[in-house]
Formats: C-alpha cells, sequence, structure tokens
C-alpha cells in the first residue's frame, strides 16, 4: 500500500519540499474535526473537476476521516500522473496521536 504513517508526515512537513496535503473530506467533516495545518481541501467527489488545483511536481499526501477514501484518492491520482500517497488512520489517528490541528 502507499501510505505514510502520521508521524512521518508531521516531519516532512518541516522539511524543504514539503508534501501537499490534500483533504479530501467534506466540508462539515473539516469544520467539525479541523484539518492538517496548509491542506489543500478539496472533497473528493469533486476531484475529477479540480484536479487542475493538484500540482503534478509535488508529493501528494491525501487525508481523509479513517483513510479509504484518500487510499481510493492517491490511487486515482497515481493513474492522473501524480505522486500520492495515503495518510495512514486518516485524521483519527493524527489527532489521537495529539499531532496538531488547524481550526
Amino acid at each position: 500500500m502507499n501510505e505514510i504513517d502520521a508521524k512521518s508526515l508531521l516531519q516532512k512537513l518541516s522539511q524543504p519540499g514539503a508534501p501537499l496535503v490534500l483533504d479530501v473530506r467534506n466540508p462539515p467533516e473539516v469544520q467539525a474535526e479541523g484539518a492538517i495545518a496548509g491542506a489543500l481541501l478539496i472533497p473528493m467527489d469533486q476531484l475529477p473537476v479540480r484536479l487542475s488545483e493538484v500540482p503534478g511536481d509535488r508529493e501528494i499526501v491525501a487525508v481523509c476521516a479513517r483513510g479509504m477514501r484518500s487510499a481510493n484518492t492517491a490511487n486515482w491520482l497515481r493513474a492522473q500522473g501524480r505522486k500520492a500517497t495515503s495518510l495512514q488512520g486518516g485524521m483519527n489517528q493524527w489527532k489521537a496521536l495529539g499531532l496538531p490541528v488547524a481550526k
């Protein structure tokens, strides 16, 4: 599987050439739960028509609540020629580890 764990992602986000976090949850989920700071918010169902907003020259880490939608999104993005992985366990795991959340 093409996944990254939360602690590894947090470390990568502080380095030069950090990946773009692509949050594919729906707006009510993001509003209720918060998001990873700096994430690009594009609901999964809107991604096909908004693909131009996702850079093709940067690593992408897709994020959802538990990891299923983001895994599907990462697979789809790779089929579109993007370098994409999924956050293992999604925002649930990120928050369970006490990692920073932007409201």
